[in-house]
């Protein structure tokens, strides 16, 4: 079995939690630069322990290096306030992690593959952006754009639920102001509680997934922030070659908005007839949305021998 190192690096001074899986010691992807390194992170409050492990032990049991780390003020890494999202500096998170990525031994510092799941679906594309170190990006089910995730959400939850929703944000964000204790709400709950995910079975997709460092809770100050999230601006600077994988079913990000994205990003695009969480370990899409992933990297950066032998 592939196996795994603990490892931290620094983000904005902070200490952030990694795991670092070289690989085997010899794989088609390797030049004499070494191979490339997949960077990875969980989506909207989720932590490297909550089901990101199985697609990192495939991606490097495949021959690649894999580096999976914790955004500030989650899972294991450390940073004050705890539970807060911020699109930004989560985006920085990224742009660190892949700084410590690439000191790691037999990695090639330039052939970086962003990697990305739902929300950081989104930050994969916004990091991706204008860098030439970027060998490759993999969107999985992406949260691209704000606005559009609000529209999407709404027939599931009302527009009582948002205005308590956005009432619960701008009061946590003042409390921030004066110093006083954030308002927190429950990261994913049943239908008709108080969460920022309660579609039907998504509080049981989620804490099936869940890890001993996630908590169900978030600052609701993320709301406020979210509807100015565009990734899907960005996604037209991407140089590298990008895999958009797409939940045709998804309640939880807008589909449409990712087939757009995927449009500006001029990328390869897998359809998948399954809801969001349906593509983890343990659900049937999971081998599906893997190996394209493992193709579509082996197609673009692995030694032609190799490529034309697993096509």
């Amino acid at each position: 079995m592939t196996s795994r190192h603990d490892t931290t690096f620094l983000s904005q001074g902070t200490t952030c939690a990694a795991w670092f899986f070289p690989g085997p010691d010899t794989s088609g992807f390797d030049t004499g630069n070494g191979r490339p390194v997949v960077v990875m992170a969980h989506g909207f409050a989720g932590t490297k322990d909550s089901g990101l492990e199985p697609f990192a032990r495939r991606l490097a049991d495949a021959g690649l290096a894999v580096f999976a780390f914790d955004y500030r003020g989650f899972g294991a890494s450390d940073g004050e306030p705890r539970q807060r999202i911020s699109m930004s500096g989560q985006a920085e998170d990224y742009r660190a992690a892949i700084a410590a990525a690439k000191e790691k031994p037999g990695v090639d510092r330039n052939r970086v593959i962003l990697w990305g799941l739902s929300q950081s679906g989104g930050h994969a594309l916004i990091v991706a952006a204008d860098r030439d170190d970027v060998a490759a990006v993999i969107s999985l089910v992406p949260l691209v754009n704000g606005v559009a995730a609000g529209r999407h959400a709404y027939p599931q939850v009302g527009a009582a639920s948002m205005v308590r929703s956005t009432a619960l944000g701008v009061r946590s964000a003042l409390a921030g102001k004066v110093g006083r204790e954030p308002t927190m709400m429950a990261v994913v709950g049943k239908p008709g509680e108080r969460a920022a995910l309660t579609a039907d079975g998504y509080y049981e997709s989620y804490t099936s997934i869940a890890g001993p460092t996630w908590r169900n809770e978030v600052d609701a100050s993320v709301g406020l922030e979210l509807g100015s999230f565009r990734a899907d601006k960005a996604a037209e600077r991407i140089t590298a070659p990008v895999l958009m994988q797409i939940a045709d079913h998804d309640r939880g990000v807008p589909p449409q908005a990712a087939a757009s994205a995927a449009f500006k990003a001029h990328a390869e695009v897998r359809h998948y007839p399954c809801d969001h969480f349906d593509i983890f370990a343990g659900h049937e899409w999971f081998e599906p949305a893997v190996k394209h992933q493992i193709s579509f990297l082996t197609r673009h950066l692995a030694q032609t021998e190799t490529a034309e032998a697993t096509r």
